[in-house]
Order: structure tokens, then sequence, then C-alpha cells
């Protein structure tokens, strides 16, 4: 729901996030070597910061990709804390090495329901990726293998993030400023 009218200020650069996700590439690329890494993503959002990512990682590290979508949102600005899963994986995880890429972490409820569902399917290894992390509005504990920027709790899009489905095109990262 708007709440009246508003801004965005950028507070990550298009240039910090592209560098963010090529040393991201670099480290996964390293902790994959010989692997082939299943990577789901988390959509919406998500789908713009895993195709960033995914072209950083080494060529000689085979990427497969799926894709899911969870909601605990809605239309509103805060979770709902009811999670439902809107598309689930087109594969199997069993004996993969899959790593979850999200666009924002921030209570961790959606992320403590979805892995805990994963690791069910009896993946090799499970590890999560996510662009920004706001670790003090975590309520569920989600251990964050690799993040791109820790942020403190504000409103923000860009970047595959929206507000009432606009601005996931902006190529930066901005918070949106209530008036």
């Amino acid at each position: 729901m708007s709440e009246g009218t508003y801004h965005i200020e950028q507070m990550i650069s298009s240039e910090e996030v592209d560098r963010r996700a090529a040393e991201l590439g670099r480290r996964i690329s390293e902790d994959y070597r010989g692997r082939v890494i299943h990577m789901i993503c988390v959509l919406k959002g998500g789908v713009y910061f895993m195709t960033k990512l995914s072209s950083c990682i080494s060529e000689d590290v085979p990427v497969t990709l799926d894709f899911m979508s969870v909601s605990s949102y809605g239309d509103e600005l805060k979770s709902t804390g009811v999670v439902r899963i809107l598309k689930d994986l087109d594969q199997p995880l069993a004996g993969r090495d899959v790593l979850v890429v999200e666009d924002i972490i921030d209570s961790g409820r959606t992320l403590h329901y979805l892995l805990g569902m994963l690791r069910a399917r009896n993946p090799r290894s499970l590890k999560l990726c996510t662009l920004l992390d706001k670790p003090e509005r975590r309520e569920m504990e989600v251990k964050v293998d690799y993040t791109g920027f820790e942020i403190e709790d504000r409103f923000v899009v860009g970047c595959g993030m929206d507000f009432e489905q606009k601005y996931r095109n902006l190529p930066y990262i901005g918070v949106v400023e209530f008036d």
C-alpha cells in the first residue's frame, strides 16, 4: 500500500553492486571448484542478482538454474509471516550442490522455512547467498554463507527489489524515503 508521497535516494551504486557481485562470484567459484552449482533463485527480486552473480562465476564451474516463487509480503511493506509457495522447483535436489540466491534477507522467516523445506529434499550441500542482509531485523536464525552488503533497516528498491512491483529495474540500490 502506498503511504503518500515518497522519493528514492541512492544507497549503493550500480558500480558497487557490480564490484561486489564479481567478488562473490570469485569466492563461490573457489568454494565450488570441481562441482556443479545448482542455483535456485527466489523470485521475483532474486532474478536480477542471480543473473549478475552467475555471470561472475568461473567458466570451469558449471551452473544450472531453477526458480521458486515464495511470498510472505503480498502488497505490504512488512512480512505477514505466512509463507506461501507460489511456484515450486522444476528439478529434484537430491545429491546436488545447491546455492539459494536471494535479493534481501530481513526477518529470516521466509528463508528459515524455505531452507528447511529444501534440506528435506536431500541436496549434497545447501548454501545461501544474498545481495542484502538486514541482520538487525532477524527474527528467525538463518545462516547466510555469502553476503553482498549488510545494511541497516531501511526500505530499499532496485536491483530486483520493488515497491508495489515498481523500481526493480533500477541499476542501483535506493532507499525509499516517505515525505
